[in-house]
């Protein structure tokens, strides 16, 4: 049976948009796993992530204060269907990040991470992924805001898509 991962970071709502497009949403309500990677500033938006997720998999951020520190952990890790999967908020500067990351999660197969509002998506040379969706709400220096889907199946991490949040959803 596979499973459906929404992949999200860098929510920063209500700092950085009043509220999360009804696009992300969806792709939430359609989520079998969610995976946020911190910075999502509010607890309330915590707390509706998990009013409306089946499963919810989430770090705190250098943006989240106390409320959601206490909540949330720096780093996660959970197997799913033989893929295990790492998350942080931040991994440091681009250059070296996979070894870093390599180093730092050695018994891991797909590390997903946020902080710089990029979408990433490499595998280092010993095989590990990482994925960051990018920010749903706060594009930066990008053409368009984004998040990520992919797929599990089998043992296998499949389907992994960049998806763009258009201006009318935002």
């Amino acid at each position: 049976m596979s499973l459906r991962l929404l992949l999200v970071s860098d929510t920063h709502v209500p700092k950085r948009a009043r509220a999360l497009p009804d696009h992300v949403w969806a792709a939430v309500d359609e989520a079998d796993v969610v995976f946020h990677a911190g910075d999502w500033v509010s607890a309330g938006l915590l707390d509706e992530f998990e009013r409306r997720c089946r499963r919810l998999i989430g770090v705190y951020g250098n943006n989240d204060g106390d409320d959601l520190r206490q909540r949330l952990p720096e780093t996660a890790s959970v197997s799913l269907d033989g893929v295990r999967f790492s998350m942080i908020h931040e991994t440091g500067a681009a250059k070296g990040r996979e070894e870093r990351c390599e180093a730092l999660f050695p018994d891991t197969d797909v590390l997903v991470f946020g902080h710089s509002h990029i979408p990433w998506d490499t595998t280092s040379a010993g095989g590990l992924r990482l994925l960051n969706p990018g920010s749903p709400t706060d594009r930066r220096r990008q053409p368009v805001c984004t998040y990520m889907t992919a797929t599990v199946d089998g043992g296998r991490l499949l389907d992994v898509k960049l998806m763009e949040v258009g201006r009318a959803s935002r």
